[in-house]
């Protein structure tokens, strides 16, 4: 594991405003991430974690606080400048998906690459082979429909990976499973994260998810209250 710091987090708060007054998410959360780390972010629900993912993948914005990824101030990134960030840095696993029903595995996992300019015949042989890679080479014509839970999230891995992103951020990437499957979509993370170099953070309730990574970061009411080393 690299002792550089990828990400540094800052004083960081987010507010969002209702109609019965403002309600305070994150409050002052400050944290480094190295790369090569691989981190659980775990806390009850309505804790803040997603929304502090978002922020740390660029799809939200702070109220106040900066965060930093290799020195650099994300903060100050806007509109197409953000986008070309996030799009070759960060690789997002949602937990329902998110997959295109009307597309096959294959094409969903070929759709960041064709959105990025790729030519379609380059794209699908790269999502070819991210798919075989998470166990997938036979089911490439498969719409999400026709897959288990599992390879759903298998084949959210591999679109989330065909670009080579640097940092993968997934949250509750084994929400909807069973024990069973979530095992071995948590083996196959440790797998690309040791074959990648990735840098991984993981929002999960899974405590022997987050157990199984490098440290478990716990935030509770907006406040980051504990941070271990596994």
């Amino acid at each position: 594991m690299s002792e550089r710091t990828m990400i540094e987090v800052c004083g960081l708060g987010k507010c969002f405003t209702t109609p019965v007054g403002m309600i305070n998410v994150l409050s002052d959360i400050n944290l480094k991430i190295c790369g090569g780390e691989r981190v659980a972010i775990v806390g009850s629900s309505g804790a803040g974690k997603t929304t502090l993912m978002h922020i740390l993948g660029g799809l939200d914005h702070p109220t106040s606080g900066e965060v930093f990824f290799e020195g650099e101030n994300l903060t100050r990134f806007h509109g197409s400048a953000l986008d070309a960030f996030r799009n070759r840095t960060i690789g997002f696993v949602f937990q329902f998906h998110q997959l295109l029903p009307e597309f096959n595995a294959l094409e969903n996992v070929m759709m960041p690459l064709l959105i990025g300019g790729a030519k379609r015949n380059k794209a699908a042989l790269l999502a070819t082979d991210i798919l075989k890679e998470v166990g997938l080479g036979k089911r490439l014509t498969h719409k999400p429909g026709a897959l288990s839970g599992g390879e759903q999230q298998r084949v959210a891995i591999a679109r989330a990976l065909v670009r080579e992103p640097r940092l993968l951020l997934a949250d509750e990437p084994t929400g909807n499973l069973d024990s069973r499957t979530s095992d071995d979509i948590l083996s196959l993370l440790n797998h690309l994260h040791q074959d990648r170099g990735l840098t991984m953070i993981v929002v999960t309730h899974n405590i022997p998810l987050a157990t199984n990574l490098d440290r478990v970061v716990k935030i509770e009411d907006g406040v980051l209250v504990e941070d271990v080393l596994n």
